[in-house]
């Protein structure tokens, strides 16, 4: 086995696992603290922009054939997802406490997303340079030739819904039902 497809497939059966995997970790951590009492929708929110900000680049890899444009796309995700992510946690902190095994878990979501690109940038290396001017860079989309396996995305598909799409809807729907009732209450003891 070459070492290029090692490398896929450490991206595609461990890395995009446990990276799934901890993000259906850390809504469960943000579910025990019952965010929905303390930081409320807002941190919800910022969880949904860090889901977009991995996702779509994510969603990119798995269909699109990576050229410079794909990887300049997965790079400006990392950046504004580690942005984010501090703003979050510093959010966070100021409004509850933030337990040991979720700041490990937040390790864990901030640091593959990071690998993940440094595999897709290591396999396409040509285009990643580039995008420094060393050689051609390719921007146009288009579908992978050949694709990636069909079970595997439908499997990537359906674990991003049960890892990430359904838990986080539901928090924010949680954070913002948890809001209206308290603003009702609060209404209801001003009369």
């Amino acid at each position: 086995m070459s070492t290029s497809l090692l490398l896929q497939h450490f991206l595609m059966y461990v890395i995009v696992p446990v990276w799934l995997l901890a993000g259906l970790a850390d809504y469960l951590c943000h579910r025990h603290a019952r965010i929905e009492e303390t930081s409320g929708v807002f941190e919800s929110l910022l969880h949904l922009l860090q889901f977009g900000q991995v996702g779509i680049p994510l969603l990119a890899a798995l269909f699109l054939e990576i050229n410079a444009g794909i990887l300049l796309l997965m790079l400006m995700g990392l950046v504004l997802h580690q942005a984010t992510a501090v703003w979050d946690v510093r959010y966070a902190n100021n409004t509850r406490r933030v337990p040991p095994f979720e700041q490990h878990v937040h390790g864990v979501l901030e640091m593959t997303p990071a690998i993940a690109t440094a595999i897709v940038a290591i396999l396409h290396w040509p285009q990643f340079l580039s995008l420094f001017g060393i050689g051609e860079a390719r921007f146009a989309f288009a579908l992978k030739d050949p694709p990636l396996p069909a079970w595997y995305l439908w499997c990537t598909m359906l674990a991003v819904l049960v890892c990430g799409v359904l838990p986080y809807g539901e928090e924010l729907v949680r954070t913002v039902r948890t809001r209206g009732l308290t603003t009702a209450r609060r209404t209801a003891a001003g009369s």
